[in-house]
């Protein structure tokens, strides 16, 4: 997998778990962080608060299901 295949992917879905991505690309999340990083010191993607996944509070979620990233460069 490219960068710009997650770009697009990304773009198309707007906001994503590290899981989906990871489960779409058939990739490990440590790997597939690495390549979010890039984009988001290029500003074109924010990963969001682990709160915003899910508002139960149980704890009980997968950390990679609840770890969210969104594409935000709107050009």
């Amino acid at each position: 997998m490219i960068l710009s295949e997650l770009r697009d992917y990304l773009k198309q879905q707007q906001r994503l778990s590290l899981l989906e991505m990871a489960n779409h690309f058939d990739i490990e999340a440590d790997a597939l962080r690495g390549m979010l990083l890039k984009w988001i010191s290029k500003g074109k993607v924010r990963q969001l608060d682990k709160g915003s996944a899910c508002g139960t509070g149980c704890c009980k979620c997968d950390p990679a299901m609840t770890e969210l990233y969104e594409w935000v460069d709107k050009v």
